[in-house]
């Protein structure tokens, strides 16, 4: 059996932003920031020209999420001892265990993720991307997508879906 795909890793797929991770033991990081790399494989039937995917098509795509990603600090919203309050001075607070943070509201990205480590920034990139994907090529068929996201060279977090 032959099988297809294209691989996008252009220099421009990156993003910065500060997060801190939350550890199983309940412990955390300190709020600190990355310069994350993004790679995408699409995995799918050839067209009648020959194609997967154009990469003109696909690659504003992917540069479109990495722009909302950029130079904000994320947030998860589906941690459950996490509490986000947005208040009405334009500030959100951000509360975890005896942490408190305080930060301007258009600084700060919540994302519907449980915790903030490369592997849930690769779900949420390759989910939202094969959501956008379809809204503007529905015609395309996504056998696989495999999304990696690298918070520094050789330290990556990967998320593979079958397309559905």
């Amino acid at each position: 059996m032959e099988r297809w795909s294209i691989v996008i890793a252009k220099e421009y797929l990156k993003f910065s932003c500060a997060h801190f991770l939350i550890f199983p033991d309940g412990s955390k990081e300190r709020l600190h920031g990355h310069n994350y790399r993004v790679r995408c494989e699409i995995d799918g039937d050839l067209d009648g020209h020959g194609l997967v995917i154009d990469f003109k098509q696909v690659k504003p795509v992917i540069r479109q999420l990495c722009d909302e990603l950029d130079e904000h600090w994320i947030v998860p919203a589906h941690h459950p001892e996490l509490r986000i309050v947005h208040r009405d001075d334009g500030h959100t607070e951000v509360i975890y265990r005896q942490a408190r943070y305080l930060a301007p509201s258009d600084e700060i990205l919540v994302l519907p993720i449980a915790n903030t480590s490369a592997e849930y920034f690769a779900a949420w990139i390759g989910r939202t991307l094969l959501a956008r994907l379809r809204e503007r090529f529905g015609h395309i068929h996504v056998r696989t997508l495999r999304v990696q996201v690298a918070e520094t060279d050789g330290q990556d977090g990967v998320y593979i879906s079958d397309g559905s």
